[in-house]
């Protein structure tokens, strides 16, 4: 059991930091439009192909509802959250950002009274506040409209990515991993679908932006999404959130050394702080002190 969950978590932080990589070649090529809804639909249809080639039954009797709310808040915001802030604010600052999604799903669970809060619930909220604050006030570049309009869309789809794992954990319990991940990017594609007649795909592509376009959506969200689902049923939505911070560090990485991104001290203090924080929140240490007695 302990290696399986290993080997996804690797699985899970690799192809996830490579993603910011892939959105940022996609998002130049298709425009931000069409790396959502493209992407969302491919996505959708390549679990549902191979579960008709396997002959893998599925069930949608929970009800349209429950998708759609997934596939609004888990894919149309925060994708398109991801898409106009890599473009802006850098894979790097992104993927910090994206490391705070824990923390939002945790206040987020609470409030929904999913989960309860404590003194190191409360420590960790702060702090992790306390960080975003760092990272969005200390750039290593000039502020500017852009730079905010892309931490504050990326905020936004990391609050509604939190939002939508904990209605999956609450409303969805009944519905398989592979259902979820093909009625949540069904409807994400469906939702950004018209915003293609403002923001139409770009002409001149060629093979390349392609499969960078078919990798993204087949490997970085059907195939981590259905691997994914699987680590909430066997280990929980707050152990399995987990996996972004080391998500984050490898974006980080990524940005940093591939697309020679620069981050701040104070940016890499505020990322920090937020991790700390989203441990405290998570109660990860004493997850951890339970499973060693």
């Amino acid at each position: 059991m302990k290696a399986e969950i290993s080997t996804k978590f690797s699985i899970l932080s690799l192809l996830w930091g490579i993603s910011f990589l892939l959105l940022l070649r996609v998002v130049e090529a298709f425009d931000w439009a069409a790396a959502i809804s493209v992407r969302a639909f491919i996505a959708s249809g390549s679990v549902a192909l191979l579960a008709l080639i396997i002959r893998r039954k599925l069930d949608f009797s929970i009800g349209v509802k429950h998708f759609a709310v997934l596939g609004f808040t888990s894919v149309s915001l925060q994708l398109i959250g991801l898409s106009l802030a890599v473009p802006r604010i850098g894979t790097a600052l992104t993927a910090i950002l994206v490391g705070a999604i824990p923390l939002f799903s945790s206040v987020i669970g609470r409030l929904m009274k999913i989960e309860s809060i404590d003194g190191f619930g409360f420590t960790g909220l702060v702090l992790g506040f306390i960080g975003i604050i760092f990272l969005v006030g200390f750039p290593s570049g000039q502020l500017g409209d852009q730079f905010f309009l892309g931490f504050f869309v990326c905020v936004i789809g990391c609050i509604s990515a939190a939002f939508g794992s904990n209605y999956s954990k609450l409303k969805m319990s009944a519905a398989g991993n592979w259902e979820q991940v093909i009625g949540a990017f069904f409807f994400g594609g469906l939702f950004t679908a018209p915003i293609l007649l403002i923001v139409p795909i770009k002409a001149g592509l060629v093979p390349m932006d392609w499969l960078y376009m078919v990798s993204l959506a087949v490997f970085c969200s059907a195939f981590c999404y259905v691997i994914y689902f699987s680590l909430v049923a066997k280990i929980g939505p707050t152990k399995s959130i987990s996996v972004e911070f080391l998500v984050t560090v490898v974006a980080v990485l990524i940005g940093a050394f591939y697309l020679n991104e620069a981050i701040s001290l104070i940016q890499l203090f505020g990322a920090v702080l937020v991790i700390l924080g989203s441990i405290l929140i998570l109660d990860l240490l004493s997850l951890s002190k339970k499973e060693a007695l």
